[in-house]
């Protein structure tokens, strides 16, 4: 097809653009040859006319389908060029956030500006033994790919790292060296690669420094040589430095910084040890404030130096040389401000006792006078005379600035050397790997001599890139056996002879050096006669003399001549050397300057020889320029030329690896690209060079079966042939019609560029018109079964309605003619109804109104007759009533008044019952208002009554009165005639009533103000009684809210508490387990330490003795019962084990020392107590012997005095029975009786009390009476014995004697009778104390129970104080507090008898036993002539079966046999699938009860020592079988769980039969050898996960990742030189069958080995997890896995592993969810990915997932297929700002070498000991069932 025919409408293509350098376009028509402009449309949606150029008439770069944008590779790029290449690195940097792109064989690294979790030592363990293209692009990918390489090819290697300052060369450098040092180790202890990587800060502290485009640019390039043995581990590393710029010492521009080194001094000058130094601030040095920022933000000088002065010690340089070191890097900056004093224009002299110079001689112990003198003048030599010279006041400035480079170089070729000396591998080198950190190609508007040497050093870089980039190509096509065509690319040989060939730039320079009066001028010159015109690669610029244009392989340099002569010839005087070597108070100053010429030549370090592995150890050969000594005829261009060509020699020995370091832009802004600043970066470092390379040939290659994988979709059924290359070759002639478009290979096709897009634009068509196809069926399909559903459903529906329609009129007819019957009837009714309702209602209303007004005349005619009478009664009654009503209405508002207060004061005493503060602040305010309102009204009252009882006085007065009146008128009516004669009088009388009137008036009045005021007060009270019936109210109303308030805050308390428990519960569990996880990854690294110290001890072995042949024993180490941990798996019974009572509830100590020596150490001690106690016997023995001999001197007490004293023996024992019961009884009374009014003084338990402590007393004095009687008894029984021969005791001796046969027994009964005196005094002592103890506890129970009846009186009393209701609560929350305290004693008392319990019964086992063996002991002492003495009947002794104990006995001399036979060559495969599980645990378990029934503790010792260390022996021997390490596993279980269920302790004799706890241990308690096995455990576990991990290993991301396990759903995309594992299932790859195969062995391996079914689940868990880690650590590292379809295959393959677990009864174990993380990922590769709906719902489903694997995978994203949509940056900030709370592990990959914590959960065995047979395949024929 030709290139023309594909820029049709609608394509994309590139347009050149000033800003962006390429822009992208659409056309707008399809393009036809001859069309001289295309029609495009931009992106932003602008139309352009593009006129193409006449000449070439070139069309525009296509652009590559969005498929294909964002690889990894840029040669899987269907269009190789520039656009395509700047287009998908910046989507690959800007969008996925990835700086590595592979270009080919070269690496591009991008400069992020910032720090990126992707090199922890997980992304290190992650890329290790990976091939490269199997995984994303990284430093860590092409370390791995050397390394590999070194190993296979067994050749050496070069990792070459270029780029422009600030592109970050150093780090990228870093990060390889610190991946060797990290998967290769070192050979020895010395730790090399923590030595290698503690070079790089002393480097950088000397070698680099702030620039204006980069912050630590290296100022020197640098070759690191890293060594490696035979076993490809790390035995040191050498180190070769070229050009450091010695200017940047003396000048640094603006902006820019000197070497860190001398800023770190001038931040550490306040340490103690810089004293001496006389430093101060950076501004104040004059080489150290030129460049005015001598600050680098985020960088702590003083920290710097901390770690550079660390690192110089580790690498071996001592604190009296690193001082050394700084004095000299002082004296430099104190050298730099010296200053002059012209005298005339020829000469100058430095100030009379100048500080700087001062200092700086003082430092560099040299004379004053001398370096004045020297640093003015210079000496001429002649050849007949020598003239010292003076110089001018410039030329000494020079000098001095010449001087301060000379030392700060050979101080920098000094601490090299130092380096490499400690670097330097004490053992043969077999190989190396080469890291080159070199500067890159550099322009700047002024380019001097420096910029001269590292372009021209870059010049040779390229020429060898690309040699070695046309040799891979031709390689490649020479193994595929297609036709080679030569491939024109650049070669810049021409460029470098321009440089270095004879009468070159370099020669010529040389030349003019030599020149007594050779200048810049004249040099530049003799440049334009030798190749100006004349060479096309050197020009001379128009305005200028004194330059020259060289053309390199990036672009044109202009150099400025000036300068290049004198940093060519490096002068400096030697005078001012000599000075410094005759320093004698500092030997360090004249080392940098001893053999200068020995030191500089690069020959020197040349090998004379060179094999194909290794090399011999390469002095640094170093550009080292500025001496003055007339020896040294080398320049400085001299120099680095041979330096170069010796590096070119190395590289070229190598097989290289190439790093492109890329600077994205000029301001060092994170993840910001220039395009413009790109373009010329790519164009530098030969990247497009390779792309062009590429493109020239075939650039995009396919296997066979990749490609009929991707285009199966274009070839028919019948197309498809059992051949798949056939297959291919028939489809790609009919889709290609051009042959020369692409060639098939041996393994691969090949394809010109553009024919992959071709291809991928004919399937996308196919796959477009398929899926119209198979949308318009569907649809169409869809369509007509919704218009058939909807047709049915109205047919439907209007059959019902039109149903109902018709029912509804039917109805209606039938309802109106009912209807308008019905009306007539009702009507009629109505009216009839309504008339006589109207006439009878007449007739009754004329009776009723002719009865009323008769009946109201007579009624008014008798009102009226009776008014005059009623009217005096019921005006009096009236009045009495009212004042009644009055009163009895003040009485109730008192009463209702006080009935409100005392609720009110009922409600205060409520309140204050339940002590709520709050109520009592509320209502202070108010409780005064009301009491105020109480007193108003009281005071009102009062005054209401006296007003009362002043009217009731008035009204008797007045009636009274009026009585009077009465009388007195009457008398006058009846003297009618005497009033007549007392007119007067009358008139008198008259005034007086007319007065007593008046004052009734007045009275009249103030009654009704009175009423008045009443009826006010009464309107008032009711107001206020309303008022405060509102307010209460509203304080109920307050107070149901503060109720409903506090316990709202009740619950949520109560929720917070239990989610904060919860919460807490959770942290203890992780803490547990993190603890778990701590100590048994101790115990694996005490293992493997362990297993180092074995191999080294037989190493030193062999080395030390010749082995012998045969059997080798080697001394057994003791660690199996080495332990520093107290920690054990064992805490977890706890889950299934009641805690023991008898063990102490803190932690033991931790042990300094190993079990073994414990043992020893108790064994010591248990000699020295069995010594002492022998001692003890003989003492005992000899005090017995010495007691009898007096005792046979005396005669033997009388048999009347032994009676006695027996009889009063017995007598004191029952009455101290009788006490011990009296007391238990008082006891007993105590607990019984402890309520306040039963103890209280005064009742009857109390007095019982009493009376019994009294009896106590008393007969503790009658018994210390009668103690005292005995014991003088006793003295005079003593005193009296003495030898008397009268008859009487003659005769009593002779019955006595008769009693006892011989004196033995006298002397016996004698000692017995005393040792009993003695026995009874010392009981009746304790008795005593015993007494005396019981009666002082007793007291304290009495003053107790006095305290506590004093404190119920007063709680009786505050109680009698509260209300009743607060009353009943304080007393019921008393007696709670009471009973919680009693139940807590009892809890206690409990514990303590259960304790004695349990030590009583363990006491009595003894007891038993030791009873058991004395009964024993004495059937043996039994004479035969006693035994003959009874007679003996014949007796018929039936045959019995022998009853088995369960034990198994051998001889000590049999244990080795024993533990070679049963551990050592025992096959795991016979006896699983022959014997019951665990066989040898149970054999072993036998042989220790019966080492403990023996009492034979050395036995069990060795034993257990001795099996112990078998089992590790096992395993180490065959540690990486799986069967053999499960098996063992199964049985050490199974060995501890029978330490356990039968060591007598009751937690785990739950479910012992009652046979089994007759077979418990009896005499030793085997604890700490349970730990020791409980440790033994978790080391073989440890080792079984290894071992499944490593078998495992090989499957995960094969099986789970790539195998099509549903085929067809995801198509191989496109891939470029660094092929990756092929996805489909060859013969030799695994498959998720193979996974699912090995999960079945696994399982079925451990249970027929017996292993505990929780044991198991927990490794299924660990396989789980490992799966899981694995296939997602891949997916975050392979941006090729990230799709939909992957997606689909990964949900698939984890539901296949759900199934299994199901299968296996499994799904409980914990192993589904540790599969979590992986199942949402691929559920995020499926989701959709658009909307903020979208990311809600991801954040919420991706809780297992951290934030950083989230964001990874969505920029991992890719699609597969056009018809997937990428995801947008906006969507992944959206996601990044949901998860900015997330508190979670910001590193990206899980730890797949994590392993859980294990446990061992007792799990006790139902099989008898004793019925366990041992077979006669097992060899253990010599030992023998008890």
């Amino acid at each position: 097809m030709a290139a023309s025919e594909l820029y049709t409408k609608y394509a994309r293509v590139w347009i050149p653009d000033p800003e962006e350098v390429w822009k992208s376009a659409e056309l707008l028509k399809d393009y036809k040859p001859g069309d001289k402009v295309l029609q495009l449309r931009l992106e932003e949606g602008k139309d352009l006319e593009y006129c193409l150029d006449p000449k070439t008439k070139e069309l525009p770069p296509l652009r590559n389908p969005d498929i294909l944008v964002g690889e990894n590779d840029l040669t899987a790029l269907s269009y190789l060029h520039e656009p395509a290449v700047l287009h998908n690195l910046k989507v690959r940097f800007i969008d996925s956030k990835l700086i590595y792109t592979y270009c080919g064989i070269v690496l591009v690294a991008i400069n992020p500006y910032e720090q990126l979790p992707i090199y922890g030592e997980d992304i290190i363990n992650a890329y290790s033994g990976q091939n490269m293209g199997d995984m994303d692009p990284h430093i860590f990918a092409v370390a791995e790919e050397a390394y590999k390489q070194m190993a296979r090819d067994e050749r050496n290697q070069s990792i070459i790292v270029s780029g422009e300052s600030g592109a970050g060369k150093t780090v990228s450098a870093k990060y390889a060296m610190r991946y060797f040092a990290t998967v290769s180790g070192s050979a020895s202890e010395a730790n090399v690669e923590e030595k290698v990587l503690a070079s790089n800060p002393i480097m950088e502290s000397i070698g680099n420094a702030k620039t204006t485009r980069n912050d630590n640019s290296s100022r020197f390039g640098k070759y690191i040589e890293i060594g490696f043995d035979k076993r490809y581990r790390i035995i040191g590393a050498n180190m070769r430095t070229y050009l450091l710029e010695k200017s940047r010492v003396v000048f640094q521009a603006e902006e820019e910084r000197n070497y860190h080194i001398f800023y770190q001094l001038c931040a550490s000058a306040a340490l103690p040890e810089f004293k001496t130094l006389r430093l101060g601030n950076a501004n104040y040095f004059h080489y150290t404030k030129q460049g005015g920022s001598p600050v680098i933000d985020g960088v702590d000088d003083a920290k710097e130096m901390v770690n550079t002065r660390q690192a110089c010690t580790l690498l071996g340089i001592s604190d009296s040389y690193q001082m050394g070191i700084f004095r000299i890097l002082a004296g430099i900056l104190h050298l730099g401000n010296v200053e002059f004093v012209s005298r005339d224009s020829d000469s100058c002299t430095v100030p009379p006792k100048h500080e700087p110079l001062t200092i700086f001689c003082d430092l560099m112990g040299v004379e004053y006078e001398e370096m004045a003198h020297w640093l003015c003048h210079r000496k001429l030599a002649t050849a007949t005379e020598t003239y010292i010279k003076p110089i001018s006041k410039l030329h000494a400035i020079n000098a001095r600035d010449a001087l301060a480079k000379h030392i700060y170089a050979n101080l920098f070729n000094w601490i090299v050397d130092h380096v490499n000396k400690a670097l330097h591998a004490t053992v043969k080198q077999h190989s190396f790997i080469g890291v080159l950190d070199i500067y890159g190609f550099e322009t700047f508007e002024i380019n001097s001599f420096e910029q001269f040497c590292i372009n021209y050093a870059n010049e040779k870089l390229q020429q060898q890139f690309n040699m070695h980039v046309f040799k891979l190509e031709q390689e490649e096509y020479m193994k595929e056996q297609i036709p080679w065509t030569l491939i024109d690319f650049y070669d810049n040989q021409p460029c470098i002879n321009l440089i270095e060939a004879k009468m070159g730039v370099l020669d010529l320079l040389d030349e003019e050096c030599k020149m007594p009066k050779g200048s810049d001028d004249s040099w530049a010159q003799k440049l334009y006669n030798t190749h100006l015109n004349k060479c096309a690669l050197f020009e001379k610029p128009r305005l200028s003399n004194k330059a020259f244009i060289i053309k390199h392989f990036a672009d044109k340099v202009e150099y400025q001549c000036e300068g290049f002569l004198e940093k060519n010839k490096d002068t400096v005087y030697e005078e001012q050397i000599k000075v410094l070597k005759s320093s004698k108070k500092f030997k360090l100053l004249p080392e940098l300057f001893q053999d200068e010429e020995k030191v500089l030549s690069p020959t020197s370090a040349t090998p004379s020889g060179r094999v194909p592995l290794s090399r011999t150890a390469v002095k640094p050969a170093k550009a080292r320029p500025g001496q003055a000594s007339k020896e040294h005829k080398k320049t400085v261009g001299h120099q680095f030329r041979n330096s170069l060509h010796l590096l070119m020699e190395t590289l070229n020995a190598t097989t290289p690896h190439y790093v492109r370091c890329i600077k994205p832009n000029d301001f060092k802004f994170p993840f910001t690209f220039d395009e413009k600043r790109a373009v010329q970066q790519l164009r530098a470092c030969g990247v497009l060079e390779t792309i062009r390379i590429s493109a020239a040939g075939f650039p995009s290659r396919w296997t066979y079966q990749e490609f009929f994988s991707r285009y199966r979709v274009l070839m028919k059924q019948r197309d498809v042939l059992g051949d798949r290359k056939q297959t291919c070759k028939n489809v790609l002639e009919k889709l290609i019609q051009d042959k020369d478009k692409y060639q098939f290979g041996k393994t691969k096709i090949f394809f010109r560029a553009g024919q992959v897009a071709y291809l991928e634009k004919i399937r996308a068509d196919k796959l477009r018109a398929a899926c119209i196809r198979i949308q318009k069926t569907i649809r169409g399909w869809l369509m007509r079964k919704k218009y058939m559903r909807m047709r049915k459903a109205a047919i439907t529906i209007q059959r019902h309605v039109r149903g109902y329609q018709a029912r509804c009129y039917a109805k209606f007819l039938r309802r109106t003619r009912a209807a308008v019957t019905i009306q007539k009837f009702q009507r009629m009714y109505v009216v009839r109804k309504r008339y006589q309702r109207m006439r009878a209602t007449t007739i009754a209303l004329q009776a009723l109104l002719r009865g009323y007004m008769v009946r109201n005349k007579y009624q008014m005619m008798l009102r009226e007759h009776k008014t005059v009478i009623i009217q005096k009664h019921v005006r009096g009654w009236l009045a009495r009533l009212h004042y009644g009503r009055i009163l009895k209405a003040i009485v109730y508002l008192q009463c209702c008044y006080r009935r409100m207060m005392a609720k009110r004061e009922l409600k205060k005493l409520k309140i204050e019952a339940r002590s709520v503060e709050r109520y009592k602040k509320l209502h202070i305010g108010l409780e005064n208002k009301i009491m105020q309102l109480q007193r108003k009204i009281d005071e009102q009252n009062k005054e209401y009554k006296s007003l009362l009882e002043k009217m009731s006085n008035l009204e008797i007065t007045y009636s009274t009165e009026t009585e009077k009146l009465r009388n007195d008128v009457e008398r006058l009516r009846m003297s009618e005639e005497e009033a007549k004669n007392a007119t007067n009088r009358v008139i008198s009388l008259q005034e007086e009533i007319a007065k007593l009137r008046k004052e009734l008036h007045q009275t009249q009045s103030e009654k009704k103000t009175i009423e008045e005021w009443a009826d006010k007060y009464k309107h008032d009270t009711e107001q206020l009684v309303s008022e405060l019936k509102e307010q209460n109210t509203l304080l109920k109303t307050e107070k149901e809210d503060l109720n409903r308030r506090i316990h709202d805050q009740a619950r949520e308390i109560t929720e917070s508490m239990e989610r904060k428990l919860v919460e807490e519960t959770k942290q203890l569990e992780l803490d547990l387990n993190d603890e778990r996880l701590r100590y048994q990854n101790l115990l694996n690294e005490f293992s493997r330490l362990e297993e180092r110290y074995d191999d080294l001890k037989d190493e030193m072995n062999l080395m030390v003795s010749i082995p012998k042949p045969g059997h080798k024993r080697t001394d057994s180490t003791h660690s199996s019962n080495e332990s520093e941990y107290t920690f054990s798996s064992e805490i977890t019974e706890a889950e299934d084990l009641p805690v023991r009572m008898e063990e102490p509830s803190e932690k033991k100590a931790p042990l300094d020392m190993s079990l073994f020596l414990k043992l020893q150490k108790r064994v010591t001690e248990l000699e020295q107590e069995k010594q002492s106690l022998q001692d003890e016997l003989d003492r005992k023995e000899e005090q017995a012997l010495r007691a009898k001999a007096k005792e046979e001197e005396r005669p033997p007490m009388r048999g009347a005095e032994l009676e006695y004293e027996s009889l009063k023996r017995q007598e004191l024992e029952s009455e101290n029975k009788k006490l011990k019961n009296e007391l238990n009884e008082l006891q007993k009374a105590l607990t019984e009786t402890r309520a306040p009014e039963v103890t209280a003084p005064g009742a009857p338990a109390y007095r019982v009390l009493l009376d019994q402590l009294t009896s106590v007393s008393e007969e503790l004095e009658v018994r210390k009476e009668e103690v005292l009687i005995l014991r003088s008894q006793l003295v005079s029984q003593k005193e009296a014995i003495q030898p008397k021969n009268t008859m009487t005791d003659a005769t009593l001796l002779l019955e006595d004697v008769q009693k006892m046969k011989d004196k033995g027994e006298i002397a016996q009964a004698y000692i017995g009778l005393k040792e009993t005196n003695r026995l009874l005094e010392s009981q009746l002592q304790s008795q005593k104390k015993s007494h005396e103890n019981e009666l002082e506890s007793l007291r304290g129970e009495i003053q107790s129970l006095k305290e506590e009846n004093n404190r119920q009186q007063q709680l009786l009393a505050q109680n009698l104080q509260l209300p009743p209701e607060a009353r009943i609560e304080a007393s019921l929350q008393h007696e709670i507090t009471r009973l919680t305290n009693e139940n807590l004693d009892l809890m206690e008392q409990l514990e303590k008898q259960d304790k004695t319990v349990r030590k009583l019964k363990k006491q009595l086992k003894v007891f038993a036993k030791k009873i058991g063996e004395l009964e024993v002991g004495q059937m043996e002492n039994i004479s035969p002539g006693q035994i003959i003495d009874e007679p003996i009947r014949p007796v018929n002794i039936p045959r019995k079966e022998k009853d088995f104990q369960g034990m198994l006995e051998y001889k000590r001399e049999d244990e080795q046999k024993l533990v070679k036979n049963l551990i050592l060559e025992l096959k795991p495969r016979g006896v699983a699938v022959n014997l019951i599980p665990g066989l040898p645990a149970y054999i072993l378990f036998m042989c220790v009860r019966h080492a403990d029934y023996l009492n034979d503790d050395q036995k069990v010792r060795s034993l257990l020592t001795s099996t112990i260390n078998g089992i590790k022996k096992v395993l180490k021997k065959r540690g990486d079988d799986f069967e053999t390490v499960s098996f063992w596993l199964s049985n050490t279980c199974r060995f501890l769980h029978c330490l356990k269920q039968y060591s007598g302790e009751e937690g785990f004799m739950k479910h012992n039969t009652p046979r089994q706890n007759e077979h418990c241990l009896t005499n030793f308690d085997l604890a700490e050898y349970r730990q020791v096995l409980s440790d033994l455990a978790i080391q073989i576990y440890q080792q079984l996960v290894r071992v499944l991990e490593n078998i495992l290993q090989p499957m995960i991301v094969s099986g789970m990742l790539e195998h099509e396990t549903i085929q067809g759903v995801s198509g191989v995309k496109p891939t470029g030189l660094r092929k990756r594992t092929s996805s489909i299932a060859d013969e030799g790859t695994y498959t998720l069958d193979s996974i699912i195969r090995q999960l079945n062995s696994f399982h079925s391996v451990m249970c027929q080995h017996g292993m505990d079914p929780e044991l198991i689940k927990q490794v299924v868990k660990q396989m789980f997890y490992i799966i899981g880690a694995v296939t997602l650590n891949n997916l975050l590292l392979r941006k090729d896995m990230c799709s939909w379809s992957k997606g689909m295959q990964i949900r698939y393959n984890v539901s296949q592993l759900e199934e299994w677990l199901r299968d296996k009864n499994l799904m409980n174990s914990g192993a589904k969810e540790t599969l979590e993380p992986l199942i949402q990922a691929a559920q995020l590769l499926q989701v959709k990915k658009k909307t903020d709906e979208d990311a809600e719902a991801i954040c919420s489903m991706c809780n297992a997932l951290t934030t950083a694997q989230i964001v990874k995978v969505l920029n991992l994203y890719t699609p597969v297929n056009e018809f997937e949509e990428r995801v947008l940056v906006s969507f992944i900030r959206t996601i990044q700002v949901r998860l900015r709370d997330r508190k979670d592990s910001p590193q990206l990959l899980m730890d797949a070498k994590h392993i859980f914590p294990v446990t061992f959960p007792f799990n006790p065995s139902s099989l008898a000991l004793e019925t366990i047979q041992i077979p006669a395949s097992l060899g253990l024929g010599f030992i023998s069932r008890v």
